[in-house]
């Protein structure tokens, strides 16, 4: 930022960065928050990161097991005990406020001899080699960079937790920068970046250790490029870095493959929403330069999944075979209902393993604005040729998640597989969409939606705040315990001790005022008062 920066762009970077950093502490509090292993797969992502921190390679699908301290791990994380706040109580099971946590200095420090597991071992299957590995190399750096190669488990378990926290705060200026390209609104740029905070799934995945934070950094960038592709930027390298992000999404997880239809819309309809049909690059050239960003993902990151093809049969090979018996049949005539309402359910909360379910008000409500705000924006022109090319990839996500479910179903009578982490990849895309539809109702008046700013601000902390309340009474509230109880039990078991989850939670409220501050200042710094008014200069008479 130079002097000659104009102070309404310098007063928006500084929201910004304020409104991103408040974003990443409202995530690190969730990392730091939910009970060691209590995220989806927590544990397999956690073993094959150690897996190749120690040079155990990538084995085929199926064939990769967890090493014996994953083993120590689960047992000291108390997996797979009922959280208090589960959605249906089970008195039969062990409660998770019942268990002794195990001290700090008896959890188990990852070493050469349990990193890996022995030749042979009977131990369960980590399905996660069915992924390609490229997020799982960067936790195993992560964890050399910062010494927990060699630390207890649940230290080393943080690390990757605040890696994703950190990869995940990236996404908050792409998308606010998609929202600025589409509209050429500041304001609505800084509408957008606080939105993740209203959904707390959002920060219970993203704060956790797996590979849906690289995805979504990775969707984030695309939507970004394709936005800048749709509104005139059709150059070489343009295309070359949409096909760079794209691959690297693709070494991650297949998810990313629903981003092709964004890039290939995106080139399709530029040169923008507000340019002449005739204006840009012929159709050809157009077509050339999208099909080469294409070209490049799949060298990246698209081969990985042609070799399973080719190798194993499947675009993703099965890592582990699924057991249905016992698991709940679902009548023909509810299916698409049941699938389309389980993910949704998932995407804005379902904690833990998804037992622990937000209440079906907020989904609905949630869902609904969603929905109607995607709408409006592919509907009513203005940066409608964005809006349609960036829908695409959400809406794909979402409905590829509830045909696989449904495919599944098919064959064994059950749905499975309907987590809504997964469209998470298409996160800055839905925000763009609900920035372009703000845009849109407050007829594109600065003003006005300067005015928006410090209200969707306030919005999203309070909503991000009563999230993590909702969260820490769920995970470690049990009947009749009191709010101390409570603390004393999230100390217990977390890997840091009294003084730094009070440091944690003081830095993460700071965090939280000091976006609210900078929002509620915005609205005088992007409406500056008129100059003020002077008398206009008189005639000089000669002789005075």
């Amino acid at each position: 930022m130079t002097r000659d920066t104009p102070p309404c762009e310098r007063a928006y970077r500084r929201t910004l960065a304020l409104v991103t950093l408040a974003v990443a502490l409202w995530t690190t509090a969730w990392a730091v928050l939910t009970p060691v292993l209590r995220s989806p797969d927590e544990q397999n992502h956690l073993n094959s990161v150690v897996r190749l921190a120690y040079g155990g390679g990538w084995p085929a699908p199926g064939e990769a097991h967890f090493a014996p301290v994953t083993v120590q791990a689960v047992a000291e994380a108390a997996y797979p005990a009922d959280l208090p706040g589960r959605w249906q109580h089970r008195p039969d099971q062990t409660q998770f406020v019942d268990v002794t946590p195990v001290p700090d200095d008896d959890r188990t420090r990852i070493d050469a001899g349990n990193a890996l597991p022995a030749p042979g071992t009977s131990a369960d299957v980590d399905q996660m080699t069915q992924h390609p590995p490229a997020w799982y190399a960067l936790g195993a750096a992560a964890l050399h960079l910062t010494g927990t190669a060699d630390a207890r488990w649940d230290q080393a378990l943080l690390v990757l937790r605040l890696l994703d926290a950190l990869l995940f705060a990236a996404t908050v200026p792409l998308a606010a920068a998609t929202a600025r390209l589409l509209t050429g609104s500041r304001s609505v740029a800084l509408l957008v970046a606080p939105l993740p905070m209203l959904v707390p799934q959002v920060g219970h995945i993203l704060g956790a250790a797996n590979n849906d934070a690289l995805v979504v950094l990775a969707g984030a960038g695309v939507t970004y490029l394709a936005a800048r592709v749709v509104t005139g930027d059709l150059r070489w390298r343009t295309a070359v870095g949409i096909g760079l992000v794209l691959g690297v999404g693709l070494l991650t997880k297949v998810m990313l493959a629903f981003a092709i239809p964004t890039v290939v819309a995106a080139y399709l309809l530029a040169p923008g929403p507000r340019s002449t049909p005739r204006a840009g690059p012929a159709p050809g050239v157009r077509t050339l330069r999208g099909l080469a960003a294409l070209a490049v993902a799949f060298v990246v990151g698209g081969w990985w999944w042609a070799r399973n093809w080719v190798v194993d049969g499947a675009v993703q090979p099965v890592g582990l075979p699924r057991d249905y018996t016992g698991m709940t049949h679902v009548p023909a005539d509810e299916v698409l209902s049941d699938a389309i309402g389980r993910t949704a359910q998932a995407f804005f909360g379902n904690l833990s393993w998804l037992e622990v379910r937000l209440p079906g008000t907020f989904v609905v409500v949630g869902s609904t604005v969603l929905l109607v705000a995607g709408l409006v924006a592919v509907t009513l022109p203005g940066a409608r040729r964005g809006a349609v090319a960036l829908a695409l990839l959400p809406a794909g996500l979402f409905g590829g998640v509830v045909l696989n479910a449904i495919q599944h179903w098919s064959q064994t009578g059950v749905l499975v597989a309907l987590q809504g982490r997964y469209v998470y990849g298409g996160l800055a895309a839905l925000a763009t969409l609900v920035g372009i539809a703000v845009w849109q109702v407050l007829r594109h008046r600065e003003r006005r939606l300067a005015r928006a700013v410090p209200v969707a601000t306030v919005l999203a902390v309070v909503a991000g705040a009563a999230g993590l309340v909702w969260a820490f009474g769920a995970m470690y509230r049990g009947p009749g315990d009191t709010v101390a109880d409570a603390w004393h039990r999230w100390v217990a078991w977390s890997p840091l001790g009294t003084g730094a989850l009070t440091a944690v939670l003081v830095v993460v409220g700071i965090g939280l005022v000091a976006a609210v501050v900078a929002s509620a200042v915005w609205p005088r710094a992007a409406t500056p008062p008129p100059p003020r008014r002077t008398a206009p200069d008189l005639p000089v008479r000669a002789g005075v």
